[in-house]
């Protein structure tokens, strides 16, 4: 019922930035947050910024200062504007909706593909 496709992801020196997008699309009926998770190998996923539908965020603290994550209502689309990259922020990068899709009777998450984010030392 809902699609995500996500872009933005590559290959980039500590200290560069790059900048993730991810489109939602199909029978939204409303959107309550959006957000990006990562998840390393070896390790579990983990939260990186959420925004809710009236622009609140949330960040975790190994990011904060350095990513910023925003959204374009309109387009139901959600970026991730990461500079300062370090190696330790190297994982696949997941993009998450949640929310109403049209006759649905509860919120529903779905899940990008993911787009790998590597940074070298």
């Amino acid at each position: 019922q809902v699609q995500l496709v996500e872009s933005g992801g590559g290959l980039v020196q500590a200290g560069g930035s790059l900048r993730l997008s991810c489109a939602a699309s199909g029978s939204i009926f409303s959107t309550d947050a959006m957000g990006w998770y990562r998840q390393a190998p070896g390790k579990q996923r983990e939260l990186v910024a959420v925004i809710t539908n009236s622009g609140s965020t949330n960040y975790v603290d190994s990011v904060k200062g350095r990513f910023t994550i925003s959204r374009d209502n309109a387009k139901n689309t959600v970026y991730l504007q990461m500079n300062s990259l370090k190696p330790e922020d190297t994982a696949v990068y997941y993009c998450k909706w949640s929310g109403y899709y049209f006759r649905s009777d509860r919120e529903y998450d779905y899940w990008g593909q993911g787009t790998q984010v590597t940074v070298s030392s």
